[in-house]
């Protein structure tokens, strides 16, 4: 059976071509994944203090495993992230963007599984050797930290605790670098924010598209309204019109700018009021070919926050199964009652994706493309100025389109 790498030789079966070269250099599948040292990392505080307590084998090669995951998401949300740092995102490197993407997600639906193989340990098992723990802790994990930060998770949205999540890496500099460094730079939630800002079509310049869909929210609303007082019976009327009221101001939180930074102030919304706009156009035109890879990432980022959510909340429970709901977490914190606060909107990077639903309307009412921004959007990459402008005076030149939307520098697809 040939050896998963290439270039190093199986420790048992035959070598390929490439494992018998790497052999010569003297690379070889043990060296190549220094499993000398991954495969003696598994210290049993057990043992040292007498009989070995079985479970604590697993649960450190669990936790050991978590953190070789959460080494690549970060890496991957790394390369992401600095792809969108780019003034002008090459739209040839959305495919990265949606493979290296998907693929934190797929890690993360694995780490949310991952807790049923825990689980096998009975509470018994883990009282067994809880006290070797001493004062260590999952609450203590560098590299989800780093992760929640360079998705960004802001500070004012995390629980408070009596001592900061960096408190135990005081003392080692070069993570406190880490730290700080995670915290400074731009998380990918800003980055994503920046590039919905230049979505193609919400300028006023161009297609205009936040001012067309005030107005098929407006008629939506009068039609909705209109049936509801049609209504022959007076009690069922007059709460359908309350009804229609209610969403009436509902829409108003997002068209009022003013009210729209009032929330963001307050955590309600994370994301500036173009940013928020792009989104929701993106939504709705999403079977455009320019912004289907856009509606793909959007969708991405929200099953990164549901899986965090969902592991968390798997923690939560397993913690309770383990410890109960009193007793506090072995790195001070305490411990199912933190968790459980963990487990909200707060937690979510990307909540103004989810709140997308809240604003959609029917399709009969979305406004219809200008023939100028079809083919804007018809086009993965940009025409030149002068295919552009043929282009439009073919079609007659759209009254509610100018040149500029034309020849002007795509959005995030650029």
């Amino acid at each position: 059976m040939a050896c998963p790498i290439g270039n190093g030789a199986c420790p048992a079966g035959g070598q390929s071509n490439g494992e018998a070269a790497g052999a010569e250099k003297g690379e070889n599948y043990w060296t190549y994944l220094h499993l000398d040292k991954i495969l003696s990392a598994q210290a049993l505080k057990s043992g040292a203090a007498g009989a070995v307590v079985h479970d604590e084998h697993l649960f450190i090669i669990v936790h050991q495993a978590y953190e070789l995951w959460f080494k690549q998401i970060i890496y991957e949300i790394d390369s992401v992230r600095q792809l969108f740092m780019t003034e002008k995102l090459n739209e040839r490197r959305m495919l990265d963007i949606i493979k290296q993407t998907n693929r934190v997600v797929l890690i993360l639906k694995l780490l949310v599984g991952q807790i049923e193989i825990l689980e096998t340990m009975t509470p018994l098992d883990f009282l067994d050797f809880r006290d070797h723990l001493s004062t260590a802790s999952g609450f203590q994990s560098l590299q989800f930290r780093l992760l929640e930060n360079k998705l960004g998770l802001k500070k004012e949205c995390r629980v408070k605790t009596k001592s900061d999540y960096s408190a135990p890496y005081h003392d080692h500099p070069e993570l406190m670098e880490q730290i700080r460094d995670s915290e400074e730079q731009p998380s990918l939630a800003a980055l994503v924010e920046r590039w919905l800002e230049r979505t193609p079509g919400i300028s006023a310049k161009g297609f205009n598209f936040w001012d067309r869909f005030q107005g098929a929210v407006k008629a939506m609303l009068n039609d909705e309204l209109k049936a509801a007082q049609a209504v022959a019976n007076e009690a069922q009327r007059k709460e359908e019109v309350e009804a229609v009221n209610r969403r009436s101001v509902l829409f108003d939180s997002i068209f009022d700018v003013k009210l729209h930074d009032a929330l963001r102030a307050r955590g309600e919304r994370r994301w500036s009021h173009v940013a928020f706009q792009g989104a929701l156009m993106i939504s709705f035109y999403r079977m455009e070919p320019r912004f289907n890879q856009p509606y793909q990432l959007i969708n991405l980022l929200m099953d990164i926050d549901e899986l965090l959510i969902k592991w968390r909340n798997n923690h939560v429970q397993i913690v309770q199964r383990m410890i109960g709901s009193q007793q506090v977490g072995t790195g001070g914190s305490s411990g199912y009652q933190y968790l459980r606060a963990t487990v909200s909107d707060r937690y979510k990077v990307f909540l103004d994706l989810f709140n997308l639903s809240t604003f959609l309307i029917p399709r009969q009412y979305v406004p219809p493309l200008s023939r100028a921004m079809q083919f804007r959007l018809s086009h993965s990459i940009s025409m030149g100025t002068s295919e552009a402008h043929e282009f439009l005076c073919d079609a007659g030149r759209d009254d509610d389109s100018s040149s500029e939307e034309a020849e002007s520098a795509p959005g995030p697809v650029s």
